[in-house]
């Protein structure tokens, strides 16, 4: 009986301190969640939710119960943020135009 065919795919995560490269070998058909699931990452950081956590492939943000995985893709999973980066950015302008005055 023949099998499924399988590839290989990454999963990553990463603090400031701290990172993680998972490579794994998936069945063809395989999703971004099932192979974050499958690498076993959420048991090695703590506060690692796959089921809320935002999930992309090398950069770009997919469904991850929808994206089909491909020979040599890379799961990047997010973490949460911890400020709006456009508020981040406007304070830090208003600060130096503060400063300017």
């Amino acid at each position: 009986m023949p099998t499924a065919a399988t590839f290989s795919v990454e999963v990553v995560y990463g603090l400031a301190d701290r990172q993680k490269i998972i490579a794994l070998h998936v069945a063809d058909g395989c999703t971004a969640y099932e192979a974050a699931k499958q690498s076993g990452i959420a048991a090695q950081f703590e506060g690692v939710d796959l089921e809320t956590a935002k999930l992309g492939v090398f950069g770009k943000v997919v469904k991850p119960h929808a994206y089909q995985m491909k020979p040599g893709d890379r799961v990047e999973v997010y973490r949460p943020l911890i400020a709006d980066p456009k508020a981040s950015r406007k304070a830090r302008a208003d600060k130096a135009k503060a400063e300017a005055n």
